[in-house]
């Protein structure tokens, strides 16, 4: 879900873009609350639907979009991991099941007050059997949440569904807890005819049928969240085209004013842009095989429903955004509304990378930047992580600070971490691993992911940025002798959760005569001495020069009293970096066992040394080596 943006670029130029984003975001942000709100007293999971796999639903309702009802059925074919007697479904108890159907033969069945439908089988099914069943329901779908709502858009009636988190159970019965995908979606909808139907997946079919009714089927064969089941109905104007290399299917229904506006067209049509930036950073686009493209709706803001994001808005940052969401929200999903960070803060990151690869110069993205981290920062406290999810604290779920904008700067400071080159392949990865492919995801599952494509655990990291809170505060001391500068990093935090931040930090010196050196500092502990190399006389030195790091209210001081009798020598270390045809390593007293891999954690050596690693067989590129149970980085050229 596309995040509120609470603070507007100082940069002139982004003013009036982010002023507009604001007005779009509000009105769904509330949306979002309200509709969680609704299942929240019930939790992430419904454990009544934990028995069983839920493969295939087909849905064939009839809907006019001048009236908030539907009417018709769902089937759904599932398979039970156990022995059951009885299966539920979410569903409201707004809407009116009229019968429940299994091997054309009715069944008993019972709405319950917490929005499930309790269906009792004549004889218990066997564990492990693709079965099916179809229930037939009609009414009105509870307003309250606006999962399913009714509006106007040039004075034609337009209906859309926005069921993020728990609404999908107000106008479909479904499962919608995050742990059961389902597989297979097929979407019949009947209308009057002079309208037309967006939706998930693949269009198959638009038929006329008698009494002036449209019959219009959509596909999708692509694992989906029952969230991300969506669709809209009007009078849309529909754009067929092609985008991508090999291309796929772009497909836009916009309202007729919309077609009109020179400005949003330009935009709709610059989504080819970033979708081919998002494909050389991210990956393929996950659903090539239906396609991508936008309906447009009345809610505001824009929300990323799989193949077919829902827009309120047409600017750059709202398209990207919610195309990022494809890869991470869509194809990997938040396993619990705890992680929503798993969705929005990377698809804020996709933000950074339009920003950065296409909409803005670096002065502009630096400004970007530190308006984001201030965002961040301008409160001591709040962890990523949403420790509670209950009914009362729903704000916190969709906190544009903390799951928007600091999951997006997590992302970024893990590419400051391993580097970009590394980073954009691990996220590559990440998404594309078979057992996180089309699934739900969890932070855990992010970090085992980093550790297979980078030899880094990033165990400590999540600790202090996903479930710890705040934000480090630095005071940073340097002094040239010669050759030599020395500094020393001094850490306080804003939150007593996090008692050190383990960070590299970012170090640019700058010469009297114009030269420039940067350093990544390996700061590990408080009050640390650092000392570097350079071969020209200081004149000052940077920190977080280009707020690679979320810090605030840091100090660099130029201190020619500071100390260095607390420097600890290096034990070892591994030079040169990057490495032709030998690697060694300083400061072992002993032979010592190590092992070296690639990025994808495959071993490519190990043995004893004391001093010397021939490399000389090596492939270019990135390795890793395990010493002493310290790891090290680094290139062979």
């Amino acid at each position: 879900m596309k995040k509120f943006y609470l603070l507007i670029l100082s940069v002139l130029v982004f003013q009036n873009v982010l002023a507009q984003e604001n007005l779009e975001m509000k009105g769904l942000m509330a949306k979002e609350m309200k509709s969680f709100a609704a299942k929240m007293n019930i939790g992430n999971t419904n454990p009544n639907t934990l028995n069983y796999d839920l493969q295939y639903q087909r849905m064939d309702v009839s809907i006019n979009p001048s009236v908030a009802q539907i009417s018709g059925s769902v089937t759904s074919h599932f398979k039970p991991t156990q022995t059951m007697s009885s299966i539920y479904f979410d569903l409201s108890n707004q809407l009116t099941v009229s019968q429940v159907t299994f091997h054309g033969q009715p069944l008993t069945f019972q709405q319950l007050a917490t929005k499930e439908v309790k269906i009792d089988f004549t004889s218990a099914l066997p564990a492990n059997v693709l079965d099916s069943l179809t229930i037939q329901y009609n009414g009105a779908p509870p307003t309250n949440n606006n999962a399913f709502f009714i509006n106007t858009q040039g004075g034609t009636p337009v209906l859309s569904t926005l069921n993020e988190p728990y609404g999908a159970q107000d106008w479909f019965p479904t499962k919608q807890s995050l742990n059961d995908k389902i597989e297979r979606f097929d979407i019949k909808v009947t209308t009057p005819s002079q309208y037309s139907v967006a939706s998930n997946g693949k269009l198959m079919s638009e038929s006329i049928l008698g009494s002036g009714q449209k019959l219009t089927f959509w596909r999708t064969q692509y694992p989906i969240a029952a969230y991300l089941v969506a669709l809209s109905i009007t009078n849309f104007v529909k754009l067929n085209d092609t985008m991508g290399t090999p291309p796929f299917p772009f497909v836009n229904y916009i309202y007729p004013a919309t077609a009109a506006n020179t400005t949003s067209m330009a935009n709709i049509e610059w989504t080819k842009t970033v979708m081919n930036t998002f494909e050389t950073f991210f990956g393929p686009y996950p659903f090539r095989n239906e396609k991508y493209g936008h309906m447009e709706f009345t809610a505001g803001g824009g929300m990323e429903h799989q193949t077919m994001t829902s827009m309120g808005g047409w600017t750059k940052q709202l398209i990207a955004h919610e195309l990022a969401h494809q890869w991470f929200g869509d194809k990997v999903t938040c396993g619990a509304w705890n992680d929503i960070w798993l969705n929005e803060g990377f698809a804020t990151f996709g933000e950074h990378v339009a920003n950065e690869k296409l909409l803005m110069t670096n002065t502009q993205f630096l400004n970007y930047l530190l308006n984001e981290k201030n965002v961040i920062t301008s409160a001591p406290g709040g962890s990523v992580y949403v420790a509670d999810t209950n009914l009362g604290n729903i704000g916190s779920i969709f906190d544009g600070r903390l799951s928007y904008s600091k999951g997006g700067y997590v992302v970024r400071m893990i590419k400051w971490i391993l580097g970009e080159t590394l980073f954009y392949q691990a996220l590559k990865d990440y998404h594309a691993r078979p057992n996180l492919a089309y699934n739900y995801v969890k932070t855990s599952d992010l970090n085992a992911s980093l550790l297979q494509s980078t030899g880094k655990d990033f165990t400590g990291f999540f600790n202090d940025w996903i479930y710890g809170q705040g934000y480090p505060i630095y005071d940073i001391r340097w002094k040239q002798t010669g050759n030599t500068l020395t500094f020393k990093a001094t850490q306080t935090q804003s939150h007593a959760s996090v008692s050190f931040f383990d960070m590299p930090l970012p170090i640019k010196v700058n010469g009297t005569g114009g030269q420039v050196a940067y350093f990544a500092l390996n700061n590990t502990s408080n009050n640390q001495y650092f000392t570097e190399t350079v071969a020209f006389p200081v004149a000052s030195v940077e920190f977080n020069y280009e707020y690679q790091i979320l810090e605030k209210n840091s100090t660099v001081t130029l201190d020619n009293n500071l100390s260095t009798s607390e420097i600890k020598p290096v034990e070892f270390a591994i030079y040169p970096n990057p490495a032709k045809n030998e690697l060694f390593v300083s400061g072992l007293k002993k032979q010592t066992d190590y092992t070296i891999y690639t990025a994808d954690g495959r071993l490519v050596k190990k043995g004893k040394t004391e001093n010397k690693i021939d490399v000389s067989s090596f492939s270019k590129g990135v390795y890793f080596m395990t010493i002493e149970n310290t790891n090290f980085k680094f290139v062979k050229e």
